[in-house]
């Protein structure tokens, strides 16, 4: 399975996004990232969006743009902030702010050493929060990206990726449920 056969298997009704598909995993149609950038980002957000299909898509597309230490920090991002968006989306939503004075007590050591470059890591971790909804997340990793020196329109371009990544995921399961 190929990205390109997987926009060939969208629907009538995903035409936008089978362009979007086409467009967002290029340097022109993401400006501000590298390839290895739009690679990783695509890849983190299609193992948090979580349909195999893509993500065994995506990888293969990937791999050629990724050394094995980009491949790792790309299924890292996805793992840590699959957690720490859960955890910290609570904090946000309840109504008693005390959680927030307790320690997490989770371990999170791979925000730290993430094996790449920290910036790069952040916009994984900022894609992957918006997969995943997590409001307290993307604003922090946001702003770590603005006061790192990261453009608003890379910001944007990891963003769009992660949306279009997620709404592909979405119709292949719609269709094959169906």
């Amino acid at each position: 399975m190929t990205v390109d056969t997987i926009r060939d298997q969208l629907p009538d009704y995903a035409r936008d996004l089978k362009l979007n598909l086409g467009s967002v995993l290029t340097p022109q149609g993401a400006p501000g990232l590298t390839e290895s950038q739009i690679a990783s980002i695509a890849l983190a957000t299609a193992i948090a969006a979580r349909n195999p299909q893509l993500v065994r898509a995506i990888e293969t597309w990937a791999e050629p743009h990724l050394d094995a230490a980009h491949l790792q920090a790309a299924r890292s991002a996805a793992a840590i902030m699959g957690m720490n968006n859960i955890y910290y989306r609570f904090l946000h939503l309840v109504e008693d702010a005390e959680y927030q004075t307790m320690p997490a007590r989770l371990r999170m050591n791979v925000i730290g050493n993430p094996g790449i470059d920290k910036l790069e890591f952040e916009l994984l971790s900022l894609a992957v929060s918006a997969v995943n909804g997590c409001g307290m997340c993307v604003t922090s990793h946001e702003r770590k990206l603005r006061e790192g020196g990261t453009s608003r329109e890379a910001i944007q371009s990891a963003v769009r990726i992660a949306s279009v990544v997620h709404a592909v995921a979405g119709v292949l399961e719609y269709q094959a449920a169906a």
